[in-house]
C-alpha cells in the first residue's frame, strides 16, 4: 500500500497542537500562499518564560520528527532571545516572548499585505 503524501497544511496542524500540548498562548496560523514565495504558512505563538519557548521549540521539533519523519531545515534562534525560528520551507513556526512578538509586529505586518489568518487561539 502506498503511503500516504503529508500535506502542508496537515503538518501545520500537528505543529499547532504541540504548541498547545506545551501550553503556548496566542496561537496564529497565517496562510501567505498568494502573498510570497518564502512559505506557504506561518504558525506564530507565544510562550510566557524562557523555560516555555524552549519547551515549545523542542516539543515541536521531536514530535515533528518522530511522528511525521520531517526535520526542519533550520532553527534559529533561542529561547533566550524572545525569538525562535523553525523552518520547516512550507511552514515556518515562530515562538515569542510576547514584548519581542508585539515589538517586531510579524502578523501586523502579514496582516496589512492581506494574508489569510486561518486560526486563531487565545
Amino acid at each position: 500500500m502506498a503511503e500516504k503524501k503529508l500535506e502542508v497544511i496537515d503538518l501545520a496542524r500537528f505543529i499547532i497542537d504541540q504548541i498547545t500540548d506545551k501550553k503556548g498562548e496566542e496561537i496564529v496560523l497565517l496562510d501567505l500562499r498568494e502573498r510570497t514565495i518564502i512559505a506557504d504558512y506561518f504558525v506564530i505563538c507565544s510562550g510566557t518564560s524562557e523555560r516555555q519557548l524552549k519547551a515549545i521549540a523542542t516539543g515541536v521539533t521531536e514530535e515533528v520528527k518522530k511522528q511525521l519523519g520531517v526535520i526542519p531545515r533550520s532553527v534559529e534562534g533561542d529561547a533566550a532571545t524572545g525569538w525562535v525560528l523553525i523552518d520547516y520551507a512550507d511552514v515556518v513556526v515562530h515562538a515569542f516572548a510576547p514584548a519581542t512578538r508585539s515589538y517586531y509586529g510579524l502578523e501586523d505586518f502579514w496582516l496589512e499585505h492581506q494574508a489569510t489568518v486561518l486560526l486563531k487561539m487565545q
